[in-house]
């Protein structure tokens, strides 16, 4: 009888601090922030910045009129999330502020391609290098050597886990670590728009595009040459190799029709930003969703490489620059609350 009165007891308990906790986000606080949030001026910063180079080559921009629209229906959209935010300031108000700017990221990639196709590629650059350091074109070897269905699927689920890695971390720091969740997410932002303005000024395609742009055999005899402003109007590119009959080798192929363009090659973000997110998920100091995430880290940085995304290249600087842009806005945001 005493054990399972001690048993009703805790049920009891944890059905109390359930509902105190959902409260908690519908409740109205106390001392609201008046102003934007960090990571929205982030986007303000990028958002000018594109502009500002948008207007010093407005003759060569393909479609500039729609550009601009896009960015004031961001801006307008920004704003009235604030005053909703400022009508009703909770936690969850808070939070869809700053889900709606991480699913902005999605409009903003495609755009990188917009500005950098003004600009003479430099694939053959990256590619000549790539040669010069392995002494052959990993991105070409890899799949060919590991051509197993099993290897495909792991590859092209680790690449497929790279959004909901994001979410994993941002969901996480919002409802268990709620006083950090405002940095991290500036963190994560601030990160992204980093790479951005990289892929608008150093234009890279990767060699999905590169070598169906050139031919293979040519890539393999180590022929690489300049395309110049090729792509700008060309977006084909190679088929994935692996498995294509594998559930997550065609999640993959449809996120690329989806949404890909010859552009964002290095550094690869999906390396940087995944391992912004590992660092981030140590920082927490939460084992469970560090090694939950592991995995589909690992064959995710594999993963750019295999799917010929991107060159080794790019993957070594995604963990170089992933790591410096880590600690360097950690630092700038350690008094965010």
């Amino acid at each position: 009888m005493a054990v399972k009165a001690y048993h009703k007891v805790q049920c009891s308990n944890l059905k109390v601090q359930s509902n105190t906790v959902i409260k908690d986000y519908f409740k109205i606080e106390k001392n609201p922030k008046k102003g934007l949030l960090p990571l929205e001026w982030v986007m303000l910063g990028y958002m000018a910045i594109t502009v500002f180079t948008m207007l010093f080559t407005f003759t060569k921009v393909v479609n500039p009129e729609s550009m601009l629209w896009g960015r004031l229906r961001i801006l307008v959209m920004t704003l009235a999330l604030w005053g909703v935010y400022r009508m009703i300031p909770c936690r969850i108000t808070k939070m869809v502020r700053i889900m709606a700017q991480i699913a902005l990221l999605a409009w903003w990639y495609p755009d990188t391609y917009e500005i950098n196709r003004m600009f003479p590629n430099l694939d053959h650059l990256f590619a000549g290098w790539e040669q010069d350091l392995f002494g052959c074109q990993p991105a070409l070897l890899f799949a060919k050597a590991m051509p197993w269905a099993v290897v495909s699927e792991l590859m092209s689920m680790g690449y497929f886990m790279y959004y909901p890695m994001i979410a994993a971390v941002v969901l996480y720091y919002f409802f268990c670590r709620y006083y950090e969740a405002e940095r991290v997410s500036f963190v994560l932002l601030a990160s992204f728009f980093i790479y951005y303005l990289i892929y608008i000024y150093v234009p890279v395609v990767g060699p999905t595009f590169y070598f169906d742009a050139v031919g293979v055999q040519d890539i393999a005899k180590g022929i690489f040459p300049a395309m110049g402003d090729y792509f700008s109007t060309h977006t084909n590119c190679l088929p994935t190799p692996g498995y294509t009959d594998g559930i997550f080798y065609q999640l993959v192929e449809d996120a690329k029709e989806a949404g890909e363009r010859p552009t964002a090659a290095f550094p690869s973000s999906h390396v940087g930003v995944s391992t912004i997110c590992m660092l981030l998920a140590w920082h927490s100091r939460n084992r469970k969703l560090l090694f939950t995430m592991l995995p589909f880290y690992i064959f995710l940085c594999m993963a750019t490489v295999y799917i010929q995304a991107h060159y080794l290249i790019d993957a070594i600087a995604g963990w170089i620059s992933a790591i410096v842009i880590y600690f360097m806005l950690m630092a700038v945001s350690k008094n965010m609350k």
